[in-house]
């Protein structure tokens, strides 16, 4: 049962996952990972530690609390327990190119404080869950992700594990409270870091907030009476003044190496200094891929109008035409249509209503959404394509859904109908979120920021968008009247639109292969063959019980058949010659040898996305303009789920794909391109780049 209420939840975009019994240890190909306890036996109210310890393959690396100037921090969202935060052992600098990095090798262990609930009884089982997400990196970055968990007793009296020495030996590891205080002041280039200790003779200062220091910054000690300091040169986001600098700093003297957590309040006149960025010129590295959101102003009544608009033209989007065409369908058939107006909008509005609070709770757990996120969920995809496949069925006349009502009486046909506009509305807002049309960035992004009350508000208005066209329709006689008049084309028409939807399912297969492989193409396949038969054998039984159980069973047994998709890692594209995979450390080492560079933030399931780069992109004379002027072509693949392009999409302002940038040589900001993209666009937009040099 709980595998077919799982893809429901996520076709429905508004229920929670569920949970399910996770082992203790998993294993990426690059990560393995386990959870150890220091308990054997945990009592009623119980807090005790737990470690999240990662065997990290030879020459990757994952990431502290601070990453640095790329990367993501690992997350450990816990199910089942009251969980404290992470606490970390002290990193080390990873430099790559003109970056500086804070993260880990070889085998770390983060520690977490766990409580038992207060009302276990003792005699059963307390098993909290674990979904650990990590970014690994060598001279490429995946994201990957585990499920873990424990099953430990719970005792009237606890009982110490087996691994509590180790567990003790890891909180070794984590930097404890400086027993000194320490101070900062003014510096040249940003603060002053400075304390008692006598005899240091090495220092290091890992802030934890991004940007607080510049990390690729060299930070020089000094002496400073009978104790150290360290000028630290202020990074892009210096801690303002009253506010206070926390972090890590590890002081080597005769006695060996002691880190310590530190904090102490920025000073008046603390202002930011050149940083690694100024003492680098003209060749910067970029913004890393944490770094915060652009800030938007705009205000709410501008974007509830651009919202307005981009709901608009996504009538025009080819992942939303399909859908549409049904409702063309219903209003040839029916004469009034007011009340089928209304039950789609209200289809629409509620639809977009729940994705909003999809996002609202995704974001109160700490996660970074976008717009399409649903779509980075192969098993979404998945049970989109099957529901696309059922519509085509019932057009091509497989199956009809309202026949077994016939003669029960007018009303209850009514209330079919309503139902089915309302439905329609629905299935119209899912397959319109893989699309963005123009003018949707800046109210998506604006919303995103915005407290709760204003984020529904931008996306109702999106939703109204979208459904004003058939509610114009439905309440304008003059309209209708160009509608053609009712005949025996109808039904040539019904079955030819069931066409845009089996297209529609051959698109999600494209996508669903790019995310879940050739495997999870073929289980696609057979739970379309599954659901065809079911519904066969329904019409071949004269639509009896037993029929109908089956052709039940058969749509059952394929959105079973779903939750076995897992996703792939990506395969290397066949084209990859005519662009390299976008990573921070590729992006800012193009710009430290000055180099134009155009990044392309893209997914399969992004129809704009496919469509700009066959008008635009793959067009011979934008191919000719990047070969002449030199530029290099950096592609981001959001089709699955990825943090480090999502965090980069947030920091430009947007919500989700496209996303085009073009960083000019020496140019300190990215230039972006509009979403929607002719070669001209592209073509004017690198024209002041010079030709490269030949070499002589």
């Amino acid at each position: 049962m709980l595998s077919f209420l799982r893809p429901v939840s996520l076709a429905l975009l508004a229920a929670p996952l569920l949970a399910w019994a996770a082992p203790p240890e998993a294993a990426t190909e690059h990560v393995q990972a386990r959870l150890v306890s220091s308990q054997a036996a945990v009592a009623p109210g119980q807090r005790f530690t737990v470690a999240l310890e990662q065997n990290i393959k030879a020459h990757w690396h994952t990431y502290w609390l601070n990453p640095g100037d790329s990367g993501q921090a690992t997350t450990i969202d816990w199910t089942g327990a009251q969980a404290g935060p992470i606490q970390w052992p002290t990193p080390s600098v990873q430099a790559i190119g003109p970056l500086v990095n804070y993260g880990y090798e070889g085998r770390p262990a983060l520690l977490v404080e766990l409580t038992v609930p207060a009302d276990a009884k003792p005699g059963g089982r307390f098993q909290p869950g674990a979904e650990v997400r990590w970014l690994v990196c060598k001279d490429v970055c995946i994201p990957e992700q585990v499920s873990l968990g424990l099953d430990l007793p719970v005792a009237a009296e606890p009982k110490a594990g087996p691994d509590a020495a180790q567990i003790d030996e890891w909180r070794r590891a984590i930097p404890r409270p400086a027993p000194f205080a320490v101070q900062l002041k003014a510096a040249p280039q940003g603060v002053r870091l400075s304390g008692p200790v006598a005899g240091v003779t090495k220092a290091y200062f890992f802030a934890d907030t991004w940007g607080a220091v510049a990390h690729s910054a060299p930070q020089a000690l000094k002496a400073e009476g009978d104790g150290w300091a360290l000028d630290l040169p202020a990074g892009d986001e210096p801690v303002k003044p009253g506010q206070p600098l926390s972090g890590v700093v590890v002081l080597t003297t005769a006695a060996g190496e002691q880190a310590w957590t530190v904090s102490a309040p920025m000073p008046e006149g603390a202002g930011k200094g050149p940083g690694p960025a100024d003492l680098s010129a003209p060749a910067a590295a970029p913004a890393a891929t944490t770094a915060p959101a652009a800030k938007s102003d705009l205000g709410l009544l501008p974007a509830l109008a651009l919202a307005l608009v981009g709901g608009l033209i996504l009538n025009l989007m080819p992942c939303v035409f399909p859908v549409l065409s049904i409702k063309a369908l219903a209003l040839v058939k029916q004469g009034d249509h007011k009340a089928e107006g209304l039950a789609y909008t209200a289809g629409v509005l509620l639809s977009f209503a729940a994705l909003a609070g999809v996002l609202l709770a995704l974001r109160a757990g700490g996660q970074q959404v976008g717009w399409g996120f649903q779509f980075h969920s192969p098993v979404f995809v998945l049970v989109v394509a099957y529901l696309l496949f059922l519509v085509g069925l019932n057009l091509s006349g497989l199956f009809d859904v309202g026949g077994s009502f016939t003669g029960i009486g007018s009303g209850l046909a009514a209330k079919q109908g309503l139902a089915g506009s309302f439905f329609t509305g629905v299935l119209a807002a899912v397959v319109a979120t893989p699309c963005t049309a123009p003018f949707m960035g800046a109210a998506l992004a604006f919303a995103l920021a915005q407290p709760a009350v204003v984020m529904l508000a931008v996306f109702l208005a999106l939703g109204l968008g979208l459904a004003l066209p058939f509610l114009v329709l439905a309440f304008w006689p003059a309209a209708q009247r160009w509608l053609p008049r009712p005949g025996a084309w109808m039904d040539t028409f019904k079955q030819a639109l069931a066409f845009p939807m089996y297209a529609a399912v051959v698109w999600l297969l494209w996508v669903l292969a790019q995310q879940a492989g050739p495997d999870g193409v073929a289980l696609a396949l057979g739970g379309l063959v599954v659901m065809a038969f079911g519904l066969w054998w329904r019409n071949a039984s004269g639509a009896s019980a037993v029929g109908t159980t089956a052709a039940v069973a058969g749509v059952v047994l394929a959105l079973g058949l779903s939750t076995a998709i897992k996703p792939v890692d990506a395969a290397t594209p066949a084209a990859a010659a005519s662009h390299e995979a976008y990573s921070a450390e590729r992006l800012a080492e193009l710009r430290a040898q000055n180099k134009p560079v155009f990044v392309n933030m893209t997914a399969s399931w992004c129809i704009s996305c496919l469509v700009n780069e066959r008008v635009a992109l793959s067009r011979p004379e934008v191919k000719d303009a990047f070969a002449k002027a030199g530029i290099a072509y950096l592609k981001g693949d959001w089709t699955r789920e990825d943090p480090a392009i999502t965090a980069v999409l947030k920091a430009h302002g947007r919500s989700g794909v496209p996303l085009y940038l073009f960083y000019a040589p020496g140019a300190a900001e990215a230039q972006v391109l509009p979403q929607i993209l002719t070669p001209g666009l592209v073509i004017e937009a690198i024209a002041s780049t010079p030709a490269p040099r030949s070499s002589p």
